[in-house]
């Protein structure tokens, strides 16, 4: 592991005195505008209403709570979802003020929790970096809960407020006295907004991993109330990192083969910028780079992630063109060579940072360019000197995988050229639909040639195409790219879907969906373990060859009925088990034995035409799936785990969580 400049925990000797304003009272708090459209448009604050919207509220009342870390003062944060899914977020920071707003003459408190931008993120004293530099959260949380608590421990008191869609139910009272300090936030999301109210483990479990690692030295705690463990404790989750990013990329390669023993891991900074990298290269095909402003995850990247891919790119090129490891390459480096088989978590931490568009997506300040490329630079370059064999080894990695791009980009020309040569290019066993329009087009890529004659046959022929899928399709986590073109049932993907991979100015590759001739790509197999393993691999080969049509919505999974329930004249389909009984007892009648004919659907060829149609195709009473990527390192690293070399753990994951129906044996 290599690591230079100071550490960041090191700040931790300063005293309260020698921070800055350790005085965070009534005076910090800066009240901007009102609530009253946060009810009317939440989308506009949280994104969705979704249960990505739902999950986002927790964020941003930990992201309160991280913010009190950043500036030095909170060491514990603990998360609790109650039975009712009701969410409580604990932290040991100073407190929320709580004394009188010499503005608004109100409690500082209620003007955080009431007052749309409103806090102390935009006290340049009270905070030199904050996440929720906008200022909505916890005051958004309020607006669209139903019931919200808040609880501040601070000056040896207890004071409490609460509140119903945001409105105050009465004044702040203090209503006992405390040896600690902190807030403590419950709150309860208006089921009249959202529409799921269901808090999910695992997405909460992978975000407070994720927040451990990019703050080192922060205890995080998550806790469920609804579940209980073997000794009849509540299932929990504790979150600890001493490595930092060195750790969290440590975490995201431990399915593949990594090149060199330990990352390279930097730590700097320049004009008040915190600059923190980690990467290691290893033996995969893919470039896999999460980076994060403040916390945030910015998922289009920006000037940090540009610095950083400026000084890889200088770097080894340098290192390579003056040992000569180059020499015998017919063709130019370029600079996503650099970066195959490449790992990295880079992460800064800026006083202003400057986001294009709403979701903070993208950093745009300019001068972070220059800071991370310098401070990346300077450690890489030091790392080649000092070790010559792993450097050796990358560079190795660097020429295999321009002479693989060389191949791919070859394979590639020939398939869209002979598209174009061969008029509309389109795959003969595609049966495509009437409609020219891609807004209301969707193709079905159906598991087998026996499934795609009863889905063509199902079918509305006005708007629906369907492409039928020979067996399983090339694992593309293991396959160089070149032979990934060379694949029939990918290339007739390609075709069908007309959409072609091409290069930028800058030789690096991106997908164009210009003439994309659907705009819904229904996955559509079988309910049982081969069908979710061919799902598995079509969404594989979504993720990492055809990402944006991920990102804009376009990828569905179709979800066919694992039974048919019938009695006399009447019959139900049901997608679980607890459907099934269910559809058994209400046809059998109250009281009545459960004597209902149940046929078991092993397969969509065991459904007829009329059927497949009802239950699986008809838009009016189908169930989609929308494939969605809440968390890119997450499913980079579940891809990579479920497609890598290791079968027992893809299976293991695949049984766990696919619903199948139940099979005699």
């Amino acid at each position: 592991m290599y690591i230079c400049g100071m550490e960041q925990n090191d700040d931790k000797k300063l005293s309260k005195q020698e921070k800055p304003n350790g005085n965070y009272d009534a005076s910090n708090i800066q009240a901007l505008e009102g609530l009253e459209a946060v009810r009317k448009r939440p989308g506009m604050y949280i994104g969705s209403t979704d249960t990505k919207g739902l999950h986002h509220l927790v964020y941003e009342v930990i992201d309160n709570s991280i913010d009190e870390h950043l500036a030095g003062y909170c060491s514990v944060i603990e998360t609790i979802i109650h039975k009712d899914n009701s969410i409580t977020v604990k932290d040991n920071g100073r407190g929320i003020p709580t004394g009188m707003h010499e503005k608004l003459q109100k409690s500082a408190l209620e003007v955080v929790m009431t007052v749309l931008h409103a806090g102390g993120k935009f006290d340049k004293d009270t905070y030199k970096v904050s996440g929720g530099l906008h200022g909505v959260g916890v005051s958004c949380v309020n607006a669209l809960s139903d019931y919200l608590k808040a609880e501040v421990h601070r000056e040896g008191k207890i004071f409490v407020q609460e509140y119903s869609k945001g409105i105050p139910q009465g004044p702040v009272e203090t209503v006992g006295t405390t040896d600690n300090t902190g807030t403590y936030v419950t709150f309860k999301p208006d089921g009249t907004i959202f529409e799921t109210l269901e808090y999910k483990f695992d997405t909460l479990h992978a975000r407070l991993k994720e927040l451990s690692y990019l703050n080192k030295g922060l205890e995080l705690h998550l806790t469920d109330e609804r579940e209980t463990e073997d000794d009849g404790s509540f299932k929990h989750k504790r979150y600890y990192s001493t490595g930092g990013l060195a750790e969290f990329v440590e975490f995201l390669d431990e399915s593949r083969t990594k090149l060199t023993e330990e990352p390279i891991h930097v730590i700097d900074k320049e004009d008040n910028v915190e600059v923190e990298v980690a990467m290691q290269y290893n033996t995969s095909f893919n470039e896999n780079l999460i980076s994060f402003v403040n916390n945030i995850n910015t998922r289009d990247g920006g000037t940090h992630v540009q610095g950083f891919r400026r000084a890889i790119n200088r770097v080894f090129k340098q290192y390579g063109d003056d040992n000569g490891l180059f020499k015998k390459l017919k063709f130019e480096i370029a600079g996503e060579d650099f970066r195959e088989g490449l790992t990295a978590v880079v992460s800064v931490k800026v006083p202003e940072p400057q986001f294009k568009g709403q979701t903070k997506g993208e950093l745009g300040n300019s001068e972070v360019t220059g800071i991370v490329s310098r401070c990346v630079s300077d450690k890489i370059k030091a790392y080649l000197e000092e070790n010559p064999r792993e450097a050796r080894k990358i560079i190795d990695k660097v020429i295999l995988a321009a002479t693989a791009r060389h191949a791919a980009r070859k394979a590639r020309e020939m398939v869209q050229r002979k598209n174009v040569l061969t008029g509309s290019g389109l795959p003969g066993k595609l049966s495509d639909c009437s409609s020219k329009d891609p807004v209301e087009s969707e193709i079905f890529l159906v598991e087998g040639d026996s499934a795609g004659g009863t889905a063509k046959q199902g079918r509305d022929r006005m708007f629906q195409a369907i492409l039928p899928l020979r067996g399983k399709i090339l694992n593309v986590e293991k396959a160089l790219e070149h032979k990934i073109y060379e694949n029939e049932e990918i290339k007739n993907m390609f075709t069908a879907l007309g959409v072609s991979i091409e290069e930028n100015e800058d030789g690096d590759r991106f997908l164009n969906t210009a003439k994309l001739r659907y705009h819904k790509v229904v996955i559509m197999c079988d309910a049982d373990v081969d069908g979710s393993h061919i799902t598995t691999l079509i969404l594989t080969f979504f993720f990492r060859f055809m990402r944006e049509l991920i990102d804009n919505d376009n990828i569905y999974i179709a979800a066919p009925p694992l039974y048919l329930v019938k009695k006399g004249k009447e019959q139900r389909y049901a997608w679980t088990e607890e459907e099934r009984r269910k559809a058994a007892t209400e046809l059998a009648g109250e009281g009545k034995e459960d004597t209902a004919h149940v046929q078991r659907y092993k397969g969509l060829g065991e459904m007829n035409a009329e059927q497949l149609w009802e239950t699986t195709m008809n838009p009016a009473t189908r169930i989609l799936r929308k494939v969605t990527i809440e968390d890119a390192a997450e499913s980079d690293r579940i891809f990579s785990m479920l497609m890598g070399d290791e079968v027992p753990p893809r299976r293991q994951f695949i049984e766990e969580n696919a619903r199948y129906a139940k099979v005699d044996v």
